[in-house]
């Protein structure tokens, strides 16, 4: 199970804390993404925007959220409740639950607009799984003082009312059908059916009215309605209308659809570039004149000040002649310049003055990681701002620390008792018993640290609050060939509102210059236990970084906190991660190797990192495993927000929780969830970032 701060608090501190409202120019269409009502538009919200949008429209209900990962790409997902349809006509598998549906879009900006030229986008809607709104559309925009105009062309669900020929069609005769139904068991993108069938054009126009919060709009749609899977919908006219009022980071949409149907809707909206948190962190100290002689220099004094005015945990300090070296870690500012000048002020005033140069060492697990080198003379000039418009960056260089060398006068204890608590929060949406379910509570970690390189962690999951005694059923029922590895996963969640969630032994250490390794054992994770091992390779600074992980493991038993199943695998993948120059403030993992289930495959993860710390990414795994051994949804795949603590808090801190989507999780490429990642511990090797620029 991910863990993960609560979703609810996460949420409600995301938009407390957003410095940015709702741009009126770029409202939220019904099904979700920026647009008129039922049709898309060309346009594009801010990079960054983010929006939760609801919107009931008689027969239906849209849940949807639409995030604008770059300024030329537009990503939504959806769930859609079909009210006048049942889940399932089994009343003892769902109730009287309506159906649901989820989906997908994305609107990729073609070319912007110019003064002669409107704006144009590509898109894709409802374009994985079943396809209830299944869509490819091209669209223009064109501003004109307060009016906004759009026209586009759709096929599939936007091209139903077939308004005019598909120009496809005069090229090939296969484009003059559209093939029915969908591929595999769902989940899959069926590019055999874009573009093909009757097209439509649609249009829009879009009014700013003298009143800034109020905004009219009008839309010519071309969809017909008559195979919507909620069925007999009676459409009056083609012609929708409404409006949009606008206050701080809330849109109220009403309209009048179909010619027979009123409409309306809310979203709620803000930006992960720009959403901050007021900080009441000490201030920076001021850099005396010089430092301390000599006979004044105290190393007991000089870590304190360090602990207190920079966040930095002290384990060595050694001077040697006019030469200051410190190791430790940073447990407060995430920023990697706030923390270097930080610390350097701190030294600049509780060094001796006769020292010319400080190093500092930085760790993660007693492991060191980077090593940042200050000229003392250099870095006084700079804090005590003798040069105007100077970064900090100018006046530090980064190294590879070589530690072999260095007989430290001074350390702190490196072994003994560490504990944490964090709350974690699950929830599953869209299953038969209910639409949202979910589990929370805290997470209580103790660890023992025996000397540098091991280590031994307990992590014990209390539930607090759960609607998980709505399952109706647990074993999962769908016919595979499979081994199930993850499809009792209910089973694991309802065991009992206490359980051992991971206990394991770590050893870790640096091989060499760039190389890091560890090995573990124990309780991995909710499911499995066994032993593995991890190799790393990233070089300092560098865009590039690979490594492989081997892993032994056996099913653990949902009934019993300690015993295991007979089931086991070997498990393991050899990954390399990517920062492309292309994609600004990215990552992509790409891992081949053996799944859980014993299927071999490879795993695409890729996530984008905003100016405040935020990461959204997604992930697909793909695996020898048919769609018809998966089973529904046909190959994994799912969606994570990692948000930053520091978002959530009057004072500085790090490390991160996780929001993650899985439209549904099932047996095949399935990965074990290691409890240590060294990718993640060496974070501080990548090339430093500014999260608000």
């Amino acid at each position: 199970m991910n863990r993960a701060t609560q979703l609810g608090v996460m949420f409600c501190a995301l938009f407390a804390a957003s410095t940015l409202a709702q741009d009126s120019d770029y409202n939220q269409a019904s099904h979700g993404g920026v647009g008129i009502f039922q049709t898309p538009t060309a346009r594009m919200a801010p990079s960054g925007n983010f929006s939760l949008n609801y919107n009931d429209l008689d027969e239906y209900r849209f849940w949807s959220a639409s995030i604008q990962l770059f300024p030329w790409l537009e990503t939504t997902v959806r769930y859609t409740d079909v009210r006048n349809r049942l889940y399932s006509l089994n009343p003892e598998f769902s109730g009287d639950q309506t159906l649901k549906d989820k989906g997908i879009d994305v609107k990729l900006r073609l070319w912007q607009e110019s003064y002669y030229l409107p704006q144009v986008s590509l898109g894709w809607r409802d374009f994985g799984g079943t396809g209830f709104f299944e869509s490819e559309y091209i669209a223009a925009s064109k501003r004109v003082g307060p009016f906004d105009l759009h026209l586009g062309m759709g096929w599939g669900y936007l091209g139903s009312g077939g308004n005019i020929s598909n120009p496809f069609c005069e090229l090939s005769d296969g484009y003059c059908q559209r093939p029915g139904g969908f591929s595999g068991r769902g989940g899959m993108i069926d590019f055999q059916e874009f573009y093909k069938g009757p097209a439509s054009v649609f249009a829009g126009l879009e009014y700013q009215t003298p009143w800034e919060p109020l905004r009219l709009k009008v839309e010519y749609e071309g969809n017909n309605y008559t195979q919507d899977r909620a069925r007999g919908i009676v459409q009056d006219s083609k012609i929708n209308y409404g409006l949009v009022y606008s206050y701080d980071s809330l849109d109220f949409h009403l309209s009048y659809q179909r010619g027979n149907t009123l409409a309306f809707g809310v979203s709620v909206g803000s930006n992960f570039n720009t959403i901050k948190t007021p900080k009441f962190d000490r201030p920076p100290p001021e850099v005396n004149a010089a430092g301390l002689s000599a006979k004044r220099f105290k190393r007991t004094t000089l870590r304190n000040q360090l602990y207190y005015r920079a966040g930095f945990v002290t384990t060595g300090i050694k001077l040697d002649g006019d030469e200051l070296i410190i190791r430790g870690q940073q447990q407060a500012f995430r920023e990697f310049d706030v923390s270097i000048e930080r610390v350097g002020r701190v030294l600049a005033n509780f060094a001796p003055d006769k020292v010319s140069r400080y190093r500092i060492i930085l760790e993660e697990l007693e492991m060191p990681i980077t090593e940042v080198v200050l000229q003392a003379d250099e870095f006084r000039a700079y804090a005590r701002y003798e040069s105007l418009d100077q970064p900090v960056s100018s006046v530090y260089v980064r190294h590879t620390p070589d530690m072999d060398d260095i007989d430290w006068q001074f350390t702190t204890l490196n072994h003994g008792f560490g504990y944490s608590f964090e709350p974690f929060w699950m929830q599953m949406l869209g299953n038969p018993e209910a639409f949202f379910m979910y589990q929370g509570g805290i997470l209580s970690s103790l660890s023992y640290q025996f000397s540098e390189p091991w280590s031994a962690t307990g992590v014990i999951k209390t539930t607090l609050l759960e609607n998980f005694d709505k399952f109706n059923f647990k074993v999962d029922t769908q016919n595979s060939t499979l081994p199930r590895v993850r499809t009792f996963s209910r089973e694991y969640v309802t065991r009992s509102y206490v359980t051992l969630d991971k206990l394991f032994l770590n050893y870790r250490e640096r091989l060499q210059k760039d190389v890091y390794a560890q090995a573990y054992g124990g309780y991995l994770e909710t499911m499995f236990a066994g032993v593995g091992g991890e190799v790393l390779y990233r070089p300092l600074d560098s865009r590039f970084a690979i490594g492989a992980d081997i892993n032994y493991v056996r099913q653990r038993d949902y009934n019993s906190e300690y015993k295991l199943f007979d089931y086991s695998v070997v498990t393991g993948f050899v990954s390399l991660y990517w920062e492309p120059e292309f994609f600004d403030d990215s990552l992509i993992t790409i891992s081949a190797g053996r799944y859980l289930a014993k299927d071999v495959g490879v795993n695409i993860d890729v996530g984008r990192r905003f100016d405040s710390g935020i990461i959204v990414g997604a992930y697909a795994a793909l695996s020898n495993a048919s769609a018809d051994e998966y089973g529904e949804g046909s190959f994994t795949k799912g969606f994570y927000v990692k948000i930053p603590f520091d978002l959530m808090s009057f004072k500085s801190a790090k490390g991160m929780g996780q929001i993650p989507w899985i439209p549904l999780a099932r047996d095949g490429g399935q990965m074990l969830k290691r409890p240590v990642y060294l990718h993640g511990v060496t974070s501080e090797r990548e090339k430093p970032r500014k999260y608000y620029k």
